[in-house]
């Protein structure tokens, strides 16, 4: 466990020391590598967890089809996982590890407990269901209103400011997962988009003219 003052400078929302300490007390900090799956479909969510380094894919699969459905970055937790912790469900969505990632994880059943207790953690909860409603909204919105070729380039537009660069390491397979589509349709745009001088299609890269 790192020491008080480098954890909880991640976590700038909490204010109460009753808080910090609880957390500290009963918190688990945990490293992951990339592609490491935290939550499964069908689980039983046990803990919580909190993201102090990396990033989180949250997303849901059928059969041999994905759809993101939000990723869960530094000082953020998973909505999905905190629902099925509130009432004892079994989660309806899979917590893929994106990059090496730091998480502070701690047992569910304090949820309440300090939800009650301490304000700030009260508000850092309402404030991620926001976030995430939000962010659901906005996917449900993209996948029956607009165009494939809209949202895959609202996509890499979306990930290469993100990434702070306009060469985006990732494959068709894996583009085509993130929008729920086949690698197949994704393959088609991009060499559509590459024709109009839209992108650059590289080697398990993806350009951004």
């Amino acid at each position: 466990m790192e020491t008080p003052q480098p954890l909880f400078s991640k976590l700038p929302l909490f204010k109460e020391p009753e808080l910090k300490e609880a957390l500290l007390k009963h918190g688990q900090l945990l490293a992951f590598n990339k592609g490491d799956v935290i939550v499964k479909t069908g689980q039983y969510v046990r803990f919580l967890p909190i993201v102090l380094k990396g990033s989180i894919r949250v997303f849901q699969q059928k059969e041999d089809r994905e759809v993101s459905l939000y990723y869960v970055r530094s000082g953020e937790t998973c909505t999905m996982s905190l629902a099925a912790a509130y009432f004892n469900n079994k989660s309806v969505s899979h917590g893929v590890v994106m990059e090496p990632t730091e998480v502070l994880i701690f047992p569910a059943n304090f949820l309440t407990e300090w939800q009650l207790q301490f304000p700030s953690w009260n508000q850092y909860i309402i404030t991620m269901f926001r976030k995430r409603y939000d962010e659901l909204i906005n996917t449900f919105e993209g996948v029956v209103f607009d165009h494939i070729n809209v949202r895959v380039m609202e996509y890499l537009k979306r990930k290469s400011l993100i990434e702070e660069s306009r060469i985006i390491d990732i494959s068709h397979q894996t583009l085509a997962k993130e929008l729920g589509t086949t690698r197949v349709v994704i393959s088609r745009i991009l060499k559509q988009f590459e024709r109009e001088k839209k992108v650059k299609l590289l080697r398990g890269q993806i350009e951004i003219k």
